[in-house]
């Protein structure tokens, strides 16, 4: 079985503040931000309710398409996460 990476975005409860990141493991990286456990952003604005993901066998896919995303305006991303996951 091939090694898999993830890009995701987060978001807090009122849906104000994204976190588009990148992680080898998102089940152990999503409940990292969940128990706020390494400081920073997600931390300081309660960012950890997951909207989206996607999922490569490539590394390099992985960080390319999660900056792409982070280059992107937010309509386009609030665009992105309504499309495949509407609630």
């Amino acid at each position: 079985m091939d090694k898999q990476y993830s890009v995701y975005i987060l978001t807090n409860q009122s849906n104000k503040v994204m976190y588009i990141g990148s992680s080898s493991n998102l089940e152990a990286r999503i409940a990292q931000h969940k128990q706020q456990c390494i400081p920073g952003f997600t931390a300081k604005y309660n960012v950890n309710k997951l909207v989206y993901f996607e999922v490569t066998s490539d590394p390099y896919a992985a960080v390319t398409r999660e900056r792409q995303l982070k280059g992107w305006r937010r309509a386009r991303k609030n665009q992105l996460t309504e499309t495949t996951n509407p609630a």
